[in-house]
């Protein structure tokens, strides 16, 4: 296969595994820097070019797209798709990880076990915010926020609606959140490749750091996880529609629950801990779906 990926940095520890295992299997991997891509969106003929030339037609497409160039990006991998380009996570799935909100609203309709959660509009309502999320302690997080950036912890109701009156006076869009206390400062990270989990791995944050990002100087542990939250993890990642995802779990008093689904999960971390060569697992994947949709194309 002729593969590319969608990446800012091609040096990052991820992106050097993913090419080495692609060009371990046989496979071509051009990283191609997702911001200096241009489009013509021509009726009949999409085309893409980089670097002045147009790029050729690749098998499949692996997009690891920051969640700060999330909208250029995903205009960038709609195009690939116009093309007939498999991708490894398509454009609308990845747009519905990245929105808290959505994936949140998702992740409840099929049952799957979340923290309580609220979301407003009006600022004059903060304190039945606050109630309907079970009072404080509280989680207040950004909807665009990353890697733990914009999550803040209320420990007082007091507190709570002045971080949420601040950041709506701001017109700024925030989830409220439960906070699960009994998880003590860790969590789960479950890898799900193919509609299976491959590896999992508990972190635990920084000392004195509710939050548990390995790059918010967190650590990292292999951990063997309940039937429970196998089926949890495979089940978020079926409700984003996400092939390759991170599935972030907290233990809570009334079983697993769901903090995010990453759509560009980073390998260094969890490979390092665990050992296992998921990179080639994600290569392996992207194989089998292409060979289906080829077949599917000629039917």
């Amino acid at each position: 296969m002729k593969i590319a990926m969608l990446a800012q940095n091609a040096n990052l520890y991820s992106h050097q595994r993913l090419k080495e295992a692609a060009e371990a299997r046989g496979h071509t991997l051009d990283i191609i820097p997702t911001l200096r891509c241009y489009m013509n969106i021509a009726s009949g003929r999409p085309e893409i070019y980089y670097n002045g030339e147009k790029l050729p037609i690749y098998d499949a497409v692996i997009p690891r797209i920051g969640a700060s160039i999330t909208h250029y990006g995903m205009a960038v991998l709609r195009q690939f798709e116009m093309q007939g380009v498999y991708p490894l996570n398509d454009s609308v799935s990845i747009g519905r990880s990245r929105d808290k909100l959505h994936s949140t609203q998702l992740l409840a309709r099929d049952g799957i076990g979340l923290p309580v959660t609220t979301f407003a509009y009006d600022p004059k309502i903060t304190e039945e915010v606050v109630r309907l999320a079970g009072g404080a302690p509280l989680v207040v997080k950004l909807l665009e926020g990353t890697q733990g950036v914009g999550v803040v912890l209320a420990d007082s109701n007091r507190s709570a609606k002045s971080i949420i009156e601040a950041f709506r006076g701001a017109h700024v869009n925030i989830l409220v959140q439960e906070f699960i206390k009994e998880s003590s400062g860790t969590d789960i990270r479950a890898l799900v490749v193919g509609g299976e989990v491959v590896a999992t791995m508990k972190r635990t944050g920084a000392e004195g750091d509710f939050r548990s990002n390995l790059h918010r100087g967190g650590n990292a542990v292999p951990i063997e996880i309940s039937a429970e939250e196998r089926s949890t993890a495979i089940r978020a990642a079926k409700a984003m529609g996400l092939n390759v995802c991170g599935v972030d779990m907290l233990r809570s008093n009334h079983g697993p629950v769901v903090m995010e689904v990453n759509s560009s999960p980073g390998l260094e971390g969890i490979e390092n801990a665990t050992r296992i060569d998921i990179a080639s697992k994600i290569i392996e994947t992207l194989e089998k779906n292409v060979k289906l949709n080829l077949t599917k194309g000629n039917e």
